[in-house]
């Protein structure tokens, strides 16, 4: 079945840096559009940012363009998101995101921005 773990969130002061890791099994990982999204308390969630199955093209929300970036494994099945210049606001948990036929999610690892 489709799996989708994230890791690597942590308590980080506004200004520094963090990858997330998003291993992917049980689809062909290579085949699809990948997504990051982030929900913060009390809020809906949100996209942060795609990038498509060759990992030639990606997009971002406006509120993290420019600080965050996204790439990807096909030969590992790895999905990543750098994110420099973290903002308190950048708090959430953040979600690794495969569509076909269906939604799925992982079960989210959480970023906290705090000094």
């Amino acid at each position: 079945q489709v799996q989708l773990v994230e890791s690597g969130g942590a308590l980080v002061q506004p200004g520094g840096s963090l990858q997330l890791s998003c291993l992917a099994s049980g689809f062909s990982f290579r085949s699809y559009t990948m997504y990051w999204y982030r929900q913060a308390p009390g809020k809906g969630r949100d996209m942060v940012a795609s990038i498509t199955s060759s990992g030639s093209s990606t997009n971002y929300g406006r509120s993290v363009k420019d600080r965050f970036t996204i790439s990807r494994d096909n030969t590992k099945n790895m999905l990543y998101l750098q994110m420099n210049m973290l903002k308190p606001e950048d708090t959430a948990v953040y979600y690794c995101n495969v569509w076909f036929e269906k939604d799925y999610w992982g079960q989210g690892t959480q970023v906290t921005v705090s000094s």
